[in-house]
C-alpha cells in the first residue's frame, strides 16, 4: 500500500508499504477519506506537541473513514464492505480510567498519528472493530471522517453542560470552534456567539448558526452560561472567562504552545467559576453520528479542499497557504 510518512518536519515522503494484517477482533479498513487536523500540521511543522515527538517516519493523519475489506480472528462487528467511521483512540480497557469509563485520559491508549503510533495517510489501517463505528448511508466518506473532530464538539458541550435556553461563547473559529458552535446549538443553546481574528471564519459561522460574530479583542457587553475556549490564546481565555455569569463553566479545549499560563483567579473565586481542560472524548462517536445523520449540525460547510494522498504534504500547507482554508480532506 501506499502512505505519505512524515520524515522530519516539512519533510513528508511518500512509500511503499507492507498493507497491514487485522490482528484478533480487528479489521482492516481502506481509507477512503481523512481530515486534517491542526495536530497534523503541528507535527509536520515542529515535529513535536508537548512531551510527543516524532524520532522515527511516522504516518500522520486520525480524522478516518473507509470501508471494511477484512476480518480478523473473532471479528463479528462488521461484514467486508461496510462503510466505517474510525475512533482513532485505542485504550487498555484494564487501567482504572478505562474501567470508570474515561478511557480518553488512558495512559496506554494507542491513538492514531500520535508518536510512535502511525496514523491514517495510507490507503490502509487496522484497528479494533470496536472503534470502528457504521456510518448511515446519508452521510459521505468526507463526513464520516469528522466524526473525530465533531466529536470534540460534542464532549466540549458535554463538558459546559450546555441546555437548552443556554447561552454559549465559543472563542476561536478554527474546525473544532465551527464544530462546537454547532453541537452546542444542536444541544439546545438559543444564543451563541463566534469569536475570531480570521473574519472568513467568522463569515463560516454566521453562515452555519452563530447568533452573534465577534472580531477577538473588540469590547462587547454581554453575559454567557458557558465558555468554550477553541484557539489557545491565553488572552482570549481570560476575556472569556469574564463574560461568565455567576457560577459560569469554562471549559479549555484549544492549546496553545506555551505549557503554562494565567487566570483570572478574582473573577473565578469571586463568581465561583467553574474551569475544566477536556483531553479528546469519550462514549461521543454514536451522538456525533446521530446529530450529523439527522441533519443537526453542517459538516460538510467546513471542508474547503480535497488532496490526493500524493498532495498529503500540499493539504497540510493548505491552512498556511489558503486564507479560505478551515478543513482539507485527504482522499486517499
Amino acid at each position: 500500500m501506499k502512505a505519505a510518512v512524515l520524515h522530519a518536519p516539512g519533510d513528508v515522503r511518500i512509500e511503499e508499504r507492507e498493507r497491514p494484517q487485522p490482528g484478533p477482533r480487528e479489521v482492516l479498513v481502506q481509507i477512503t477519506a481523512v481530515g486534517v487536523c491542526g495536530s497534523d500540521v503541528h507535527y509536520y511543522e515542529h515535529g513535536r506537541i508537548g512531551p510527543f515527538v516524532v524520532e522515527a517516519p511516522l504516518v500522520l493523519g486520525h480524522e478516518s473513514a473507509g470501508r471494511v475489506v477484512e476480518l480478523g480472528e473473532g471479528a463479528s462487528k462488521h461484514a467486508e464492505g461496510d462503510r466505517v467511521t474510525l475512533e482513532p483512540g485505542v485504550p487498555c480497557g484494564r487501567c482504572r480510567e478505562c474501567r470508570a469509563g474515561r478511557y480518553n485520559l488512558c495512559v496506554d491508549v494507542v491513538f492514531f498519528a500520535t508518536p510512535p503510533v502511525d496514523g491514517a495517510f495510507a490507503e490502509f489501517v487496522t484497528i479494533h472493530e470496536d472503534f470502528a463505528f457504521a456510518l448511515p448511508d446519508s452521510l459521505s466518506d468526507e463526513e464520516g471522517a469528522l466524526m473525530e473532530p465533531l466529536s470534540v464538539g460534542v464532549w466540549a458541550c458535554q463538558k459546559a453542560g450546555v441546555r437548552a435556553g443556554d447561552r454559549v461563547l465559543v472563542t476561536g473559529a478554527g474546525p473544532i470552534g465551527q464544530l462546537a458552535m454547532q453541537c452546542a446549538l444542536a444541544f439546545g443553546a438559543t444564543e451563541v456567539t463566534v469569536s475570531d481574528i480570521n473574519e472568513r471564519r467568522l463569515a463560516l459561522a454566521e453562515r452555519t448558526g452563530a447568533t452573534r460574530v465577534l472580531k477577538a479583542g473588540e469590547p462587547a457587553d454581554f453575559e454567557v452560561d458557558a465558555l468554550i475556549e477553541c484557539s489557545g490564546h491565553p488572552q482570549a481565555l481570560t476575556d472569556g472567562i469574564k463574560r461568565l455569569r455567576p457560577a459560569g463553566v469554562a471549559v479549555l479545549v484549544g492549546m496553545g504552545p506555551d505549557e503554562e499560563g494565567t487566570l483570572p483567579l478574582s473573577v473565578i473565586q469571586g463568581r465561583e467559576i467553574w474551569v475544566t481542560g477536556t483531553f479528546r472524548y469519550a462514549n461521543t462517536y454514536p451522538v456525533a453520528i446521530a446529530l450529523a445523520a439527522a441533519g443537526r449540525v453542517d459538516l460538510k460547510a467546513i471542508i474547503s479542499g480535497h488532496f490526493g494522498l500524493d498532495d498529503a504534504e500540499a493539504a497540510l500547507r493548505a491552512g498556511r497557504e489558503d486564507p479560505d482554508s478551515v478543513k482539507p480532506i485527504v482522499v486517499p
